[in-house]
């Protein structure tokens, strides 16, 4: 078993940043990837980023240059850096822990979410 828990989310004003931390437990050896999924209200969850644990980084197209993924083995955290924030980015972001970038499979563990929401 594997438990994500999420923090970090909260309110922004547009052009804002957020930085989002999961904390990981519990068998951190059967995981292959780590990312950070979001579900806007009446839309699908969609992929942000994900990251393997040798540090190689994937991006949605739409958020790379602004959102930045990154790990910290020493403290079983991942982080997602949120910068020049848009109200389009408001949506419950959340970790997931998984064996395919980008594509969640029914077996990957999840955070509980954290919501972000962007003001204009």
């Amino acid at each position: 078993q594997v438990q994500l828990v999420e923090s970090g989310g909260g309110l922004a004003q547009a052009g804002g940043s957020l930085r989002l931390s999961c904390k990981v437990s519990g068998n951190i050896f059967s995981i292959n990837v780590m990312g950070w999924y979001r579900q806007a209200p009446e839309k699908q969850r969609e992929m942000v980023a994900t990251i393997t644990p040798g540090g190689s980084a994937s991006y949605a197209d739409s958020m790379k240059d602004r959102f930045s993924i990154s790990r910290d083995s020493a403290k079983n955290t991942v982080y997602l850096q949120m910068d020049s924030l848009k109200p389009e980015d408001t949506a419950v972001y959340y970790c997931n822990a998984g064996k395919i970038p980008g594509i969640p499979q029914p077996d990957d563990y999840w955070g509980q979410g954290t919501q972000v929401t962007v003001s204009s």
